[in-house]
């Protein structure tokens, strides 16, 4: 790592991210990953890793710890910022949790996210690559597909699926 401009510069290219919420990581966490060993073991420092409470096999309170409030609070602001960023990964997971757990555990979901990309920039001292916006529904598109096929024949409709042509 050459300097605290460079990180900040790295960070500015995560979406949601500006300058003065870069500032304000590079302030609270430094340069130096080494201190952290693993990004969960940062995230857990942070307060954005997720609680994990179970005894005899029950889940109970997945609460997360209190953590660093400074950092834990500028997460969840540029979380905020990143989710409203149109066709990228962070919105994509913002959408696909927020469905089925709820926006506030969406939210630390995408903060807890951000706080792994940083981490991960600032080791290896690369900009950050988008997956895109598609990248849930390719990770696995054949679940895609059963799920939306399912749907539609629960409306009463008869589907067929046929591959489209390749354009040469």
């Amino acid at each position: 790592m050459r300097g605290f401009t460079h990180a900040i510069e790295l960070l500015d290219t995560i979406p949601g991210v500006d300058q003065r919420g870069a500032e304000v990581i590079v302030a609270e966490i430094g340069i130096d990953m080494a201190r952290f060993e693993t990004a969960p073991r940062l995230a857990a420092w942070a307060g954005v890793a997720p609680g994990n409470d179970e005894s005899a096999g029950k889940q109970r309170s997945g609460k997360t710890r209190k953590g660093n409030r400074s950092l834990r609070a500028v997460l969840t602001q540029l979380a905020h910022a990143a989710v409203r960023t149109k066709g990228t990964h962070l919105s994509a997971l913002y959408r696909h949790l927020a469905a089925r757990r709820g926006k506030q555990r969406a939210i630390m979901a995408v903060a807890h996210s951000l706080l792994v990309i940083i981490y991960h920039e600032l080791t290896r001292d690369e900009p950050y690559q988008e997956l895109g916006a598609a990248y849930y529904d390719e990770r696995d598109r054949q679940a895609v597909e059963r799920r939306l096929i399912r749907r539609l024949e629960e409306l009463g409709n008869e589907v067929v699926i046929r591959p489209k042509a390749q354009a040469a």
